[in-house]
């Protein structure tokens, strides 16, 4: 018996078909939207998705954290600006998750007192307090286990490192209970 293909000549050894699919919401679209939108406030653009689903995540901060009215404000703003029977796709406006890493310096400038955990290229971590921010790095107060010269004992110390964007391979807010 024959097997029935649908839709496909002929497949031959490892060759699959692929479905592309040709209507795919553009994330260069919905990012120069959401500019418009919160060009002259405090709101900043982290980052925003798009899958092969249409299904569009924004996500957006403020120094003060960002509230779900602005979200809200937000979200309203792109469905009113896409015209849904042309694009077919879901919404979500949001705030970057606590565990996320970084991806602006805006994100560093907020959390500067806070807690974060350094994930550096060559797969040290480290974590410590956010002290300052630059347009190329980031000051960083941590704590670490000395032994001094004669000491019999280690002892904590508190060390402050200056560190290039170029040299973390990611960076993220931490919550320590």
């Amino acid at each position: 018996m024959q097997p029935i293909i649908v839709g496909i000549e002929h497949i031959r050894g490892p060759e699959v078909p692929c479905f592309i699919a040709d209507n795919m919401i553009d994330a260069k679209q919905i990012e120069l939207l959401v500019a418009e939108k919160i060009q002259g406030s405090d709101i900043f653009m982290v980052d925003i998705k798009v899958d092969t689903m249409n299904q569009v995540h924004i996500f957006l901060d403020t120094p003060q954290g960002i509230s779900i009215d602005q979200c809200v404000e937000i979200s309203r703003f792109v469905e009113e600006s896409i015209d849904r029977e042309v694009e077919d796709y879901s919404l979500e406006v949001s705030s970057p998750g606590i565990g996320d890493p970084f991806k602006v310096i805006e994100q560093y400038k907020k959390l500067i007192g806070g807690t974060i955990e350094v994930l550096f290229l060559n797969g040290v971590k480290i974590q410590g307090t956010l002290k300052d921010v630059s347009d190329t790095g980031f000051t960083i107060v941590y704590s670490v286990k000395e032994k001094p010269l004669g000491a019999k004992r280690p002892i904590i110390v508190e060390k402050e490192k200056t560190i290039d964007f170029s040299h973390t391979k990611s960076v993220k807010e931490i919550i320590i209970f």
